[in-house]
């Protein structure tokens, strides 16, 4: 198949590219190459490398001719700094992948893989002893400067527990990031429907391993852990460190990606439709637990657990990947321990 691969230049994107050219695809590579994301053209980046912004209708359009899946990783991630973020997110996430999904109704491309993420469940699946299910409210700064991590059940005020969190779980964006991540789930629906296609969204949870960015405000966790590291430093943990995660290599992200692609593409002409799928490891670990195992592998100083918390952060999400098991017969393969002691050796991008 021919594949366009959006953000082919990211630590997901790039290991995309190569696997997917390591099962014979022709690959047509885009990315923007966005400043935080990148603050130099990364070293494995060949001339190959389209430098176009989705957000660029015409220019997409003149590069779907003949593609048969578009795998959509572009975008602008993290938590970001304020509610001042959400023009940007929204430009890139939405407002991008508007342009892409209209391209490629124009060009006749008939399936699209879409990284989503976890954030869209908000604050997961949260279990009351007494009430089960239960919805909470977001915490806030004062919840977290006084030591509040644990979310309350709004009818008895007991602290809830975690659950895993299933595909079909309420969709409650806490944050301008996961808002736009909802919104691109939300596009690949609409183009599915309206133009025949198959478009398959993949919830990502916390993804780690080698290319990753160093530490920047929108980097993930484990960059900015390995990033203080680096510099000597001890890994600042916010909260108690008992924040429940999920936290998947690399390299098992980009084999459910190949997974996928190759499922929308035999599925072409076939009933139009969407699918979301959790992609995670089945292995859930605390960050506290994350930030230890870094500091271990890298001799480096114990994590320090400093308290408060990052504002539209949520406190435990735990996903299941039962679903993209049961359908696509995808599994993660990377054990935390391997993959924690692989991330450590390998290079950081600037």
């Amino acid at each position: 198949m021919r594949i366009l691969v959006t953000g082919a230049a990211g630590f997901i994107g790039s290991t995309i590219v190569e696997l997917l050219r390591e099962g014979g695809h022709q690959v047509v590579c885009v990315d923007l190459l966005l400043d935080r994301a990148h603050q130099s053209r990364p070293p494995w980046v060949d001339e190959e490398l389209r430098v176009v912004d989705v957000r660029d209708e015409a220019a997409i359009t003149g590069l779907l001719r003949g593609v048969d899946v578009v795998c959509h990783q572009a975008a602008m991630v993290g938590l970001g700094l304020t509610i001042h973020d959400a023009p940007d997110y929204a430009s890139h996430n939405v407002v991008g992948t508007a342009s892409l999904v209209s391209a490629m109704a124009t060009a006749g491309v008939a399936g699209l893989v879409q990284a989503s993420s976890m954030v869209v469940y908000g604050g997961g699946r949260e279990l009351c002893p007494l009430h089960g299910d239960v919805a909470t409210r977001p915490r806030t700064a004062a919840d977290l400067a006084a030591g509040r991590f644990e979310p309350a059940c709004a009818a008895c005020g007991a602290p809830v527990t975690w659950g895993l969190v299933g595909e079909d779980a309420q969709l409650q964006p806490h944050n301008a990031y996961a808002a736009t991540k909802l919104a691109q789930e939300h596009l690949a629906i609409a183009w599915a429907e309206q133009s025949g296609g198959r478009a398959i969204s993949l919830r990502y949870h916390n993804v780690y391993g080698p290319r990753m960015p160093r530490d920047t405000p929108y980097a993930g966790v484990a960059s900015i852990f390995r990033s203080a590291l680096a510099a000597g430093q001890a890994p600042k943990v916010y909260e108690d460190g008992a924040q429940m995660r999920d936290f998947v290599h690399v390299h098992d992200v980009a084999r459910a990606n190949l997974v996928a692609i190759e499922a929308v593409g035999a599925a072409a002409g076939r009933t139009p439709g969407h699918r979301a799928y959790n992609v995670a490891s089945g292995e859930p670990h605390t960050v506290l637990d994350l930030a230890t195992a870094l500091a271990r592998e890298l001799d480096g100083p114990e994590p320090v657990v400093v308290g408060g918390g990052r504002p539209g952060d949520v406190r435990h999400v735990v996903a299941d990947p039962a679903r993209i098991r049961a359908e696509l017969g995808f599994a993660a393969e990377v054990p935390f321990r391997e993959g924690i002691s692989e991330f450590a050796a390998a290079p950081m991008r600037s």
